[in-house]
């Protein structure tokens, strides 16, 4: 290959929470390579890379992204061809988010051999699936269990809820974290995790065994948002506000928020599990990581995302598709956190150099780098016609995709231009420059892999 430089042609998913037509980042993402948009469908993902549901193909040649780099083994390095059986480490993609995706998780390594050996059709290849999600506007999600405190109160107050999860079963867990929420002894943690996975746990099987008693219980709620919104998670009282503050909305929204969720999936678990999950707002270029385990579930937005090349997905509400509530329940962390502590802080990117035009206009390139080797992502913001960024060279493949403003790639002699929605594949060991063209900001994002030497332990990217 003269230059290791491939424009792709990727695919868009059409799922029902995604957002109606062209209204649909990721659908108009997907239409500067051709894509024909239905406007009376959604449109949910764009997929970028390698991976066999939705393989990304040379927009010349037509032939998929896989061939190419099992055809030209330097397109990915000798380390990564190896340790990733010649297959692209990542999955790059853009979401767009109108309605709840399934309360989920994503195995570890070791459960999902085993989910896929046992369960193919569901759990389709054998990898986990730690995913980063990166904000292009604001996005609302549900990540990780709240703290203790937190759900303290609503098992305390919020009577339906109570009831689903069981009078002895509150009480028991009330009375285990009650004066240790923040301690830090690791046998109290672990009697802490324990107590919330069996609360848990008990809110999942109930649902799942007795649709009368969920049926009840979501009346109950929902009746109780509609005529109390202030009140209807404080046990009445209009001066408690603390489901308010430990929300970060105030009442009337939370009801709000509630009813909405209701109306898009009635009578649906996943109302009472709000509960027990921290609600995060993400602003554009605002990330969280998710561990493999960590349960989740998107709620609204468009984004970034990258993640471990997978389609292996554990659900347990919010969706039609296949629940395996068992498998979800005895798989999870049960860690409880603040949802700060899981949000992601880019940093400078220092293995670029920007020109005088780019440092003058206040260019930059910041990397959002998860601890594991899979992948990181480096977001560039080129504020002015001329500013450019050139990027060392790395030992491994990169995908680049354009989101806003025009400019052009460069590899070797080869330069393209670069339009929103275009996007491209550099392989392994290729200076790329990028430069803008465009009086409005040049916006990409690039995901890479290179691995950190012959270490098989986790490691985060970024040349480090």
């Amino acid at each position: 290959m003269q230059a290791p430089l491939v424009r792709l042609q990727c695919g868009c998913n059409s799922y029902e929470w995604g957002k109606q037509g062209s209204t649909s980042v990721a659908a108009s993402l997907a239409s500067a390579t051709g894509f024909e948009i239905d406007n009376s469908k959604p449109y949910a993902e764009l997929w970028m890379g390698t991976h066999p549901s939705l393989p990304s193909k040379d927009l010349e040649t037509q032939r998929t992204l896989l061939d190419l780099v099992e055809d030209n083994q330097a397109l990915m390095s000798s380390e990564i061809n190896r340790k990733y059986r010649d297959k692209l480490p990542f999955l790059f993609k853009i979401l767009s988010i109108s309605k709840a995706l399934s309360i989920q998780a994503h195995p570890n390594k070791k459960l999902a051999e085993k989910l896929h050996a046992k369960d193919p059709q569901h759990y389709p290849d054998d990898n986990h699936k730690p995913e980063m999600t990166i904000a292009l506007n604001p996005f609302i999600g549900l990540c990780g269990f709240r703290p203790l405190s937190e759900i303290s109160h609503f098992l305390s107050h919020v009577e339906p809820l109570r009831m689903l999860v069981g009078e002895s079963t509150v009480e028991a867990f009330l009375t285990t974290v009650r004066g240790h929420e923040h301690t830090t002894s690791p046998t109290q943690i672990t009697e802490n995790k324990r107590a919330l996975q069996t609360a848990f746990s008990a809110l999942m099987r109930t649902a799942t065994t007795s649709s009368n008693a969920l049926q009840s219980a979501t009346e109950t709620l929902i009746e109780r948002a509609k005529t109390s919104p202030a009140s209807f998670a404080s046990g009445g009282d209009d001066n408690d506000t603390t489901s308010a503050s430990s929300l970060g909305i105030p009442g009337p929204d939370l009801a709000r928020f509630i009813q909405t969720l209701h109306d898009q999936f009635p009578g649906d678990v996943g109302l009472f599990v709000v509960f027990f999950l921290n609600i995060v707002h993400l602003e554009p270029g605002e990330a969280m990581f998710l561990k493999a385990d960590d349960i989740h579930a998107y709620l609204s937005g468009d984004i970034v995302e990258c993640m471990a090349a997978s389609d292996n997905v554990v659900r347990a509400g919010f969706t039609p598709k296949f629940k395996d509530v068992d498998t979800l329940t005895e798989m999870l962390t049960y860690s409880y956190a603040p949802i700060e502590e899981q949000k992601m802080v880019p940093t400078d990117y220092t293995f670029v150099k920007l020109n005088t035009v780019a440092y003058s206009t206040e260019s930059e390139c910041v990397l959002y780098d998860p601890p594991i080797e899979e992948f990181a992502v480096v977001k560039t913001d080129l504020n002015a016609p001329g500013a450019k960024a050139t990027f060392e060279a790395i030992d491994g493949p990169s995908i680049i995709i354009c989101v806003g403003g025009e400019g052009t790639v460069a590899v070797g002699g080869k330069i393209e231009e670069m339009k929103v929605g275009y996007v491209y594949f550099v392989g392994a060991t290729a200076e790329c420059v990028i430069e803008s063209t465009d009086e409005e900001r040049f916006v990409t994002f690039k995901a890479f892999c290179e691995l950190d030497g012959e270490s098989e332990e986790p490691t985060s990217n970024g040349h480090i």
